[in-house]
């Protein structure tokens, strides 16, 4: 009865498989190698993080007024990229491919528990399974 836990993950790998074959993931991919093939900014995340790897060698020496110039520099930067439409684009793909995979988690989290509710002759409405259902009862039976 049942399935192994090699059968499960046969089917998680299966459906990763089309999670990858979603729009959402072949939008985020392109949007990727476009912010790869892009110069402007490749260069703002080089020169990011050669200012990150100066800004851990001031705190190491205790230099903390030029630690928060670099910050701010670092934080310009970064600022500067957000604003570059293919980042936008990048990010927003990021963002729909996370939605995804947390639909995808809350599904299997809210079926499992529901499943669980069900098989133990539980109440779904009110998310007890049938052991705290059970124990409810007993306790207002005691009460009276």
């Amino acid at each position: 009865m049942g399935y192994s836990k090699e059968e499960i993950l046969d089917k998680a790998r299966e459906l990763a498989k089309m999670i990858a074959d979603t729009e959402e993931v072949q939008f985020f991919k392109k949007a990727e190698a476009k912010i790869n093939e892009n110069q402007k900014v490749q260069k703002k995340i080089a020169a990011i993080k050669t200012l990150q790897k100066q800004a851990v060698n001031l705190q190491n020496y205790g230099k903390f007024n030029a630690l928060k110039e670099v910050e701010a520099k670092i934080e310009a930067l970064e600022k500067e990229i957000d604003e570059i439409p293919v980042v936008q684009e990048f990010k927003e793909s990021q963002y729909d491919v996370n939605e995804l995979l947390q639909m995808v988690t809350n599904t299997i989290a809210n079926t499992v528990t529901n499943e669980i509710i069900e098989s133990t002759g539980g109440d779904l409405l009110h998310g007890k399974t049938g052991a705290q259902v059970k124990s409810s009862k007993r306790q207002r039976i005691e009460l009276k």
